[in-house]
């Protein structure tokens, strides 16, 4: 609440064997008791509400975790009604129906022996597919989501959902031919009949079918996150690499995704989430010399372009990535099993793989919230699951209260300029210096009104000209102490500043 946010958006917390940090869910009408119980989240919900804080589930419909009730049931025979929830193809043991792999590693199938049958799993071999094309099976989720509707949850993030119409006898997981028909369907049956936020996390958005996800008519979803942004970079193997990102293909996606979107769509804007390494160490410069400089310039940046505004827990203080050294520190399937399968087949070393880790890896974001300078920074008495960043002591929440020239604060100041001033929601963008390998710059417009945003993404300083047009405009918010904003500019290393003008 004083921070000036309007919703949380929860991690899974629906009851789970923790496979895979939540996204196996065995019951999605019960909590996880690491979390606590239905009547908590009864009372998180209450309580955001009495702050204007609405909560966000993170829904899992693609697959389940195979110790779902439904699964439990579809292992059991052929002609058990459950059977058909999930995706199964017949097989002798040995020879996959086909050679499609898993996203955490190894084959995408995996062998029952008392059906003599595969089920098909995208993920890992605990998160079976569900069947999207069995009605039934539809119906039992439209009836869950009426039922979270029915507590007063204010949305609901969609796991995966571009891969729910997948065909794998045609080796289609993302965008199958049904998807949209489907995603209709689940809105008219749910989301619209009731006052939600909804964004569905598709891996295989572009700014085509984005479109339709986050169609103004409401017909799908309030938005849509894309990883078009967050995947520049990657390499032979994906984003196992220690490759820095590209700074002005970064910046070209970003704008293309403002201008093809602009009146037809809604952006979400998002640097950092729990899949992605922590943003000020991707993006920015975690140095110390340059941490809180970098992480203020990357939260001008997103937060002045038109779309909503994500902040990843602990990205308000600028927490940084982890930077283990062994694989036992590291808790995340995928890093794990990614290490293995890159170090036995050879194509990498246990060193440079220990790097990529160290740069990529999803544990970066899921080391536990730095609250202060006492043990395990604040955030349990006991052991946490996964150990804390050595550099609470430096970076943690009550240091940051302390400091009127916090990142926590500069934050709270974005929001609040957010909400004051409709042309940072409705006004167009107008990107400036595309080429520039060092500076983000655009004007957005809304009638008379005109607000100019400059960031500079490198440890140089940067020569720009800022428009004759803003001569005399208010500096709404800046991340250093300039006090001149015309003519010919020299500007310092990451800064970032706002003008606006009537």
């Amino acid at each position: 609440a004083q921070l000036g946010i309007d919703a949380i958006w929860l991690s899974p917390v629906c009851r789970s064997p923790q496979d895979d940090n939540g996204y196996d869910i065995s019951d999605y009408r019960d909590i996880d008791p690491l979390f606590g119980n239905l009547n908590d989240m009864e009372e998180l919900i209450a309580e955001g509400k009495k702050r204007n804080i609405r909560i966000i589930l993170d829904l899992v419909l693609n697959h389940s975790s195979d110790e779902h009730p439904w699964f439990i049931e579809a292992k059991k025979s052929k002609e058990n009604p459950y059977h058909d929830y999930y995706v199964w193809r017949d097989g002798v043991e040995g020879e996959y129906p086909n050679d499609m792999r898993a996203a955490f590693g190894g084959p995408a199938w995996e062998w029952v022996p008392e059906l003599g049958q595969y089920y098909f799993h995208q993920f890992s071999v605990k998160q079976p597919d569900l069947n999207w094309d069995n009605p039934k099976l539809r119906q039992e989720i439209y009836d869950m989501i009426l039922w979270w509707m029915d507590k007063g949850v204010g949305g609901f993030r969609l796991d995966v959902i571009d891969q729910i119409a997948k065909e794998p006898d045609r080796k289609i997981t993302n965008n199958g031919p049904k998807l949209h028909d489907y995603i209709r369907e689940l809105s008219a049956n749910t989301f619209q009949k009731g006052d939600l936020i909804t964004v569905g996390e598709a891996w295989g958005a572009n700014t085509e079918n984005a479109k339709l996800y986050s169609a103004p008519d409401g017909s799908e979803f309030s938005m849509v996150f894309q990883f078009e942004h967050v995947e520049n970079g990657s390499g032979d193997y994906g984003k196992w690499t220690t490759e820095k990102y590209d700074f002005k293909e970064f910046k070209r996606i970003m704008i293309k995704w403002q201008e093809e979107l602009q009146g037809k769509a809604w952006n979400s804007l998002f640097l950092g989430n729990h899949d992605q390494p922590r943003s000020v160490s991707r993006f920015g410069n975690d140095n110390p010399a340059y941490r809180e400089t970098s992480a203020k310039m990357l939260a001008t940046c997103l937060h002045m372009m038109q779309g909503t505004p994500y902040v990843y827990q602990g990205e308000e203080l600028g927490m940084t990535n982890v930077y283990f050294d062994k694989l036992e520190d590291y808790r995340d399937i995928e890093s794990i099993n990614f290490f293995t399968e890159l170090t036995e087949s050879g194509l990498m070393t246990p060193e440079y793989i220990m790097k990529c880790l160290m740069l990529r890896s999803r544990d970066n974001a899921r080391t536990p919230m730095q609250w202060d300078d006492s043990a395990q920074a604040g955030f349990t008495d006991g052991a946490p699951w996964i150990k804390v960043n050595p550099n609470y002591k430096e970076i943690n929440a009550a240091q940051q209260l302390a400091d009127p020239n916090s990142i926590f604060y500069y934050y709270q100041k974005l929001i609040r300029l957010r909400k004051e001033k409709d042309i940072i929601v409705y006004g167009g963008f107008e990107p400036l210096y595309r080429d520039n390998e060092q500076i983000f710059a655009y004007i957005r417009r809304l009638e008379q009104e005109k607000l100019l945003t400059v960031c500079n993404f490198s440890d140089k300083n940067a020569e720009m000209e800022i428009p004759e047009e803003f001569k005399g405009a208010e500096c709404l918010i800046t991340n250093l102490d300039r006090t001149v904003f015309e003519g010919k500019t020299v500007l310092k290393p990451y800064e970032a500043f706002v003008l606006y003008k009537k």
